[in-house]
């Protein structure tokens, strides 16, 4: 690795670290399921951000954004199906608060 490429790992990973701390900080503090899953997708592009950056940082760009395209499909899926998920426990609930989902039955 060169200067250069060290220089880039020096001002990424600070914005890396500070995604994946928000997407946590999302999941955890909240029980408001659509922000629940606004915190997976924020961690899934720091996710993205660092696959790109070390793909970058080692010369190794085919692989990186083979890797990328997969996770953001993946990603897609996820969400698509996590989202009629709360579509469907806002119907049976009326409301989009994690505490209610104990109370769904059948």
């Amino acid at each position: 690795m060169s200067y250069n490429n060290i220089h880039i790992l020096e001002i990424f990973i600070p914005f890396i670290i500070m995604l994946i701390v928000t997407g946590f900080y999302y999941i955890l503090a909240t029980r408001n399921l659509i922000r629940i899953l606004l915190g997976a997708e924020i961690i899934t592009k720091a996710v993205t951000l660092a696959i790109i950056v070390i793909g970058y940082v080692t010369n190794n760009m085919p692989l990186a954004e083979s890797l990328v395209v997969i996770v953001i499909i993946t990603e897609v899926f996820i969400i698509a199906v996590a989202a009629g998920v709360i579509i469907q426990i806002y119907k049976h609930t009326g409301s989009v608060d994690a505490r209610y989902i104990r109370n769904i039955r059948g």
